[in-house]
């Protein structure tokens, strides 16, 4: 039985249990943070790292404080980079990483992240931590049989545009098979999209990779239109602010430019200060493309699973509204025609197994 021939099901609250077991399709979501939070408590303590020494005082060090009223500063100040002392260190936590994602059903992920995060402290290679995290994830994902593909980060506030380039022209002498994407990330406030289109001009060019910018989380929507007229971006990170320009949210439509928003942390971060009237139910409902992702999942203490709960109990989504959601995020994945018909074919399934598996 397809997804087209299953009769819709009205009026079911979902549990956290259903909602942790339907497959989920995800394209914004930081390696960086993501990792699970035992693992890297482990490196710590294989590092000898100057950390708290057992793992609940460990999680309060490095975790967002559940139930805290937001604030961006405490928000970033979790991001870290002195875990790593070796490639085998970024080879283990981005495979511990991606191995998590099975107690989230993900069957589809695209995973972003930025190789200079790892080398600054350490003095290793780019390169060699780009193709690391590649083979090291690419492993995990085919022990769980979920489709992983991967977008590369670049940081406004670490780098100019033409430091990217720099960046980028040395990264594809390596095999960069799987990577779909290229992600601009980063404070937008003091480092404003009108920075970095030399940068873009080239990636587009190219033709090489899909561009996906992080725009109107913090901002007002202008951001988001620089981004669309001078960096050629495909996708949007967050973008709550399209919420107020009706303008804009006919030109995401007409672009076919989706959103991916993030309850939970555009709560912790004060993009959007009340989960309860997050835009991602108004813009949805206007036809705006819109795909659900979790972001920085142990930065924040929480789960994907987490927002779809928010969903479920803000906008009163349903298990069939979730599904649906994940269908149409398929178009917006960075993925040739015959990726996308070919994953909604094993989404299908994987739903229709869901579907047995939970009598829904």
């Amino acid at each position: 039985m397809g997804l087209a021939d299953h009769k819709e099901i009205k009026n079911i609250r979902p549990n956290r249990n259903i909602l942790q077991a339907l497959p989920k399709i995800e394209v914004h979501r930081h390696l960086e943070g993501t990792y699970p939070i035992e693992s890297l408590f482990r490196m710590a303590q294989k590092n000898d790292l100057d950390v708290p020494g057992d793992l609940e005082s460990f999680k309060k060090a490095f975790q967002f404080p559940k139930n805290h009223e937001p604030d961006f500063l405490l928000f970033l100040s979790k991001f870290k980079k002195f875990w790593y002392k070796s490639i085998d260190d970024v080879a283990g936590i981005a495979y511990d990483s991606v191995k998590s994602f099975a107690d989230e059903s993900l069957h589809y992920i695209e995973l972003r992240f930025n190789p200079l995060h790892f080398t600054e402290l350490t003095g290793l290679n780019p390169k060699d931590v780009t193709r690391t995290i590649i083979d090291s994830s690419n492993a995990a994902a085919a022990e769980n049989s979920m489709e992983i593909r991967y977008l590369l980060t670049f940081n406004r506030s670490v780098q100019t545009a033409s430091e990217m380039l720099k960046t980028y022209k040395d990264l594809l002498d390596i095999d960069l098979t799987g990577v779909v994407g290229i992600d601009l990330a980063g404070d937008e406030i003091n480092y404003p999209p009108e920075l970095f289109p030399e940068f873009f001009d080239v990636i587009k060019k190219d033709g090489l990779f899909k561009i996906d910018i992080h725009a109107g989380e913090v901002t007002d929507s202008k951001n988001m239109w620089v981004s669309i007229d001078q960096l050629h971006t495909d996708r949007i990170g967050h973008g709550v602010a399209a919420i107020n320009d009706k303008k804009l949210q006919n030109v995401l439509k007409e672009k076919n430019i989706f959103l991916a928003q993030c309850i939970t942390s555009n709560y912790q971060t004060g993009a959007w200060k009340d989960e309860k009237t997050h835009p991602i139910k108004p813009l949805t409902e206007a036809g705006v493309p819109i795909t659900l992702a979790s972001d920085d999942p142990t930065i924040q203490d929480s789960l994907l699973v987490d927002d779809y709960e928010k969903a479920v109990s803000n906008f009163g989504w349903s298990v069939e509204d979730l599904i649906s959601s994940n269908i149409k995020s398929i178009d917006g994945c960075f993925l040739t025609d015959k990726e996308k018909t070919d994953l909604t074919d094993s989404y299908s399934k994987a739903i229709d197994r869901f579907r047995a598996g939970t009598g829904l």
